[in-house]
Order: C-alpha cells, then sequence, then structure tokens
C-alpha cells in the first residue's frame, strides 16, 4: 500500500508535517509512506495553462496522487480556512473532473495550529473541497490546538488522547482504502 502525505504548511518546521511524521509511525513497515514535497512549486490555477502536457510541477503532483492508494492531509488554518497554496494543487488536480486522480480516492484530514481549535474550520473546509472533488472522505478529526505546547523537541506527539485520534483516522483511512488493519488481532 502507497500512502501520500500532503501538508497543507510551507514552512519548513511546520507542525502540519510534524503531524504527518507522527502519523508515518502509526504504520507498519510495509507501506510506502511519503510525503508530498513540491506544493510550493505549483503554479497558480489558470484554465489557459491547463494543457498537455501539464506544467511539470502539476504533472507530478498529480502522478504522486494517481499512484497512491490513499492521501492523508494535514492542514493549517488560514483566515477560517485552508491555505491558499493547498487548495490552488487541488483545483489542479480537480481536472479533469469526471477523471481525476481524487476520484474515489480514500483521503483523511488532520490538522494542526498555534490557536486552541486545533484548525477544525480548515479542517472542515478541506474535507468539503475533497468531497466535492469526489474523494472518499474518511471520517476521524485529529485537532492538534496549541501545537508548539504538543510535540516534543523530536517532533513527537506528546498528547495521548491525540495519539488515539490519530490511530483512529489512520485505521479508517487503512480500512476505506482496503487494507487489513493496523492494530494487530
Amino acid at each position: 500500500m502507497k500512502v501520500l502525505a500532503i501538508s497543507g504548511s510551507l514552512r519548513r518546521d511546520s507542525y502540519n508535517t510534524k503531524l504527518l511524521r507522527a502519523a508515518e509511525e502509526l504504520f507498519p513497515p510495509e507501506v510506502d509512506f511519503v510525503h508530498y514535497q513540491g506544493l510550493k512549486e505549483v503554479p497558480p490555477y489558470d484554465e489557459e495553462d491547463d494543457v498537455q502536457p501539464a506544467p511539470m510541477s502539476v504533472a507530478a503532483l498529480r502522478s504522486a496522487v494517481r499512484e497512491a492508494d490513499a492521501v492523508l492531509f494535514a492542514t493549517p488554518e488560514y483566515n477560517s480556512s485552508i491555505p491558499g497554496s493547498l487548495k490552488n494543487a487541488l483545483d489542479w488536480v480537480s481536472r479533469p473532473v469526471a477523471t481525476n486522480p481524487l476520484r474515489n480516492k480514500p483521503v483523511a484530514v488532520v490538522g494542526a495550529s498555534t490557536g486552541a481549535f486545533g484548525a477544525v474550520w480548515a479542517q472542515a473546509e478541506l474535507r468539503k473541497v475533497l468531497a466535492a472533488i469526489g474523494a472518499r472522505v474518511v471520517d476521524g478529526e485529529v485537532a492538534v490546538g496549541h501545537a508548539p505546547t504538543r510535540f516534543d523537541e523530536n517532533g513527537r506527539l506528546e498528547d495521548d488522547s491525540l495519539q488515539e485520534q490519530l490511530e483512529e483516522t489512520i485505521e479508517a483511512l487503512f480500512a476505506e482504502a482496503g487494507a487489513r488493519t493496523l492494530v494487530p488481532a
């Protein structure tokens, strides 16, 4: 199984990227967990530029999504919504509508923010966008509020309750992707 991890934050020391690393530790070693690194290179969506061949960064993004069995998104919250760079990337991936690489793809959404609510509005917005694109959005929410206090100096999630929520969300993603359970019998 191949899982693509996409952080909506461009910041090098992003809490959302740390959250994806915490999620990666929950997957068995045979899962190919790939961190997408090219969000910053995706140009603003313009239908006139949406031609074949697609811009190189767009083609790489579409290919990464297409090759994944499931996608895990981690989003910060910017002005009560998702970051523009993430929305822009999804606008590119959503074309062509009927055959886009996210159509029927299992996806999960988690989020971290420095504020108290852990990007819950951004997560809701992202789920809405992904559903509109045609992705199979799994139930589950991981809202890491006060993110600077939730990770240790090595970037590991320190909150047991949040860790459990993350495990449940990963289980749901695994199940939706048709994979075996993560929890040993």
